[in-house]
């Protein structure tokens, strides 16, 4: 089944200002985000992309045009399913201040449980955002080959919870993944069960492209750890 290349939007104004954007509309990458997302085409060159999906937010479309203008035959997806969690009354406020709120302890220490108030449940974030990636597999896979390789832009706690699904964690353990702006996380996926081979990777990614049968990962986990990208 194909790699999943995650990209964590920018840097965005309200990263910078502390304030929790949500789906809050309007909210574009500051000076770093843009310089971030004017990086990704040099950090993705060596992988032969199938497609890109994104979240419908400004702040990962405008991730992503860089990338599309280097590759204008790259089709371009939206997919709501990885759209940021909705938050709800959250949304547009300082983090700051809503670390006084009690909700914010069970979002931090047992965020199976958060529903956040006007939002959704972080429970029904992941569920949506994982559904997507297994269809969207599928399909990448029927159009382009078991061997294909597609980027996925959306939002770090999407991102986060994906990680977990991937990994098998329960969503309660999901805060111990991060995800820094324009990061990279890539997750390999096969029949029997997916390999995290990037998290939050802001470096070099030329490893991840396609290499010999017997390099990569495949079914079974390589005892030892394996050799790398040659």
């Amino acid at each position: 089944m194909p790699t999943l290349i995650l990209v964590r939007h920018g840097r965005s104004t309200a990263n910078t200002d502390g304030v929790l954007a949500g789906r809050t509309p309007g909210i574009a990458l500051d000076e770093r985000g843009a310089e971030q997302a004017a990086a990704l085409p040099g950090r993705l060159a060596a992988l032969p992309l199938a497609a890109a999906v994104r979240s419908p937010l400004q702040r990962c479309r405008e991730t992503l045009e860089p990338l599309l203008a280097a590759r204008p035959d790259l089709p371009l997806h939206v997919e709501d399913r990885i759209n940021e969690c909705d938050y709800g009354d959250w949304s547009g406020r300082k983090l700051a201040e809503l670390g006084d709120d009690p909700l914010m302890t069970v979002v931090q220490q047992h965020p199976s449980a958060a529903a956040f108030p006007g939002g959704e449940s972080m429970r029904a974030m992941q569920a949506r955002a994982a559904e997507a990636v297994r269809e969207w597999n599928a399909r990448i896979e029927a159009e382009h080959g078991e061997d294909a390789l597609y980027v996925m832009c959306s939002h770090g706690d999407i991102i986060k919870s994906l990680v977990a699904d991937a990994l098998g964690l329960h969503l309660d353990l999901f805060q111990r993944v991060h995800a820094d702006p324009c990061s990279v996380t890539a997750i390999r996926y096969t029949r029997l069960r997916p390999y995290l081979l990037r998290l939050g990777d802001t470096g070099d990614l030329a490893g991840l492209a396609p290499r010999e049968a017997d390099a990569g990962p495949g079914q079974d986990a390589a005892v030892g750890g394996g050799a790398g990208a040659p």
